[in-house]
């Protein structure tokens, strides 16, 4: 607050009463706008909780999600963040931006100046992120994503070995003819799932028809042309190992048209387990879980031993299982 008084040519007081917006200061608007500048240029930010205690524990944790809080299949990673917190006596402050990037600066701002004592950064799907540069003031955990120069801790699915466990599930009932809808955009989900079906094919010397694998939009839509495409060709494969439950779901649909029964006629396994979708189907959906919860929970107990510790070196890139839900349809 002094280094701002200097700057703007005022007293400290001053200082306090513009930050504070004391109406009865009588502050002139010009010596409020050097204050402001002042503060803007020497970026102080104040303590919300207690602008008098600089050395204030708020025993609070910030979370910043793009989309995870307004979606049932992705909130369980603030459920387990929170419940870990909870047992430790730290609460969890959230904000939601709904993926708008102007936004995700502001909400960490808005974290620090409320004096959060670590941050939880989380994307709603796996994929490399850009976090607020202020983020890195304090200790900050990514969940489902990740830094390209890998220089903040993150916690991801183990999407490959989820894939391999996938079609490893398939070829152990019998199957060797096995395809795979896969996903049109080339985001880590993709190409760790599909390298998991390769790894699984291979390891068991089954050859992989490249005819049998399709690229879609990762929807129902999607996963009913690509079920199509699949199912009508001569040599049909007898399982098919789906991006995500949603192609899984379109993949019901092509079936049933085209007169084959799940799983006698064909055999599927999702990814996901989308708790409205995989267990609603007919017959229900064998699927991959995505660890959501436990991803949550490992964050924040990352994030707390990183604000026990202070130790910001070497920062841990975890990978958790993605488990087998076994059901009906494999």
């Amino acid at each position: 607050m002094q280094d701002v008084a200097d700057r703007a040519g005022v007293s400290r007081t001053t200082v306090s009463f513009v930050i504070n917006q004391v109406v009865d200061g009588a502050i002139p608007a010009e010596t409020q706008q050097r204050v402001w500048d002042a503060v803007a240029a020497l970026g102080y930010r104040p303590n919300a909780a207690a602008r008098n205690l600089r050395m204030q524990r708020t025993h609070t944790i910030g979370f910043i999600s793009d989309h995870i809080a307004t979606t049932p299949f992705a909130g369980q990673m603030i459920q387990g963040a929170q419940d870990f917190a909870w047992e430790h006596g730290k609460l969890i402050l959230l904000i939601n931006t709904g993926g708008r990037q102007n936004m995700k600066a502001d909400a960490a701002e808005a974290l620090l100046e409320r004096q959060v004592e670590g941050v939880l950064y989380a994307s709603m799907y796996h994929r490399e992120v850009t976090p607020p540069a202020s983020l890195r003031e304090v200790p900050t955990v990514l969940l489902d994503s990740y830094v390209a120069d890998r220089s903040l801790p993150s916690v991801v699915p183990d999407e490959v070995n989820g894939g391999r466990a996938a079609v490893e599930h398939l070829i152990a009932r019998g199957h060797s003819r096995i395809g795979m809808i896969t996903n049109v955009d080339p985001i880590p989900a993709t190409m760790g799932r599909e390298k998991g079906f390769r790894a699984a094919m291979h390891h068991h010397m089954l050859p992989v028809d490249e005819s049998l694998i399709c690229a879609v939009q990762s929807d129902q839509a999607g996963g009913y042309s690509g079920g199509m495409q699949l199912l009508q060709r001569p040599k049909r494969p007898s399982a098919v190992f789906c991006f995500n439950d949603r192609v899984a779901m379109g993949l019901y649909q092509a079936a049933a048209e085209l007169g084959l029964h799940i799983p006698a006629g064909l055999a599927i396994v999702g990814f996901d387990n989308q708790e409205v979708i995989a267990p609603s189907l007919r017959p229900a959906l064998t699927t991959m879980q995505l660890p959501h919860y436990a991803m949550g929970r490992w964050a924040a107990e990352h994030l707390l031993q990183l604000i026990g510790t202070g130790v910001k070196d070497n920062p841990v890139q975890q990978m958790l299982e993605c488990p087998l839900i076994e059901r009906s349809s494999a």
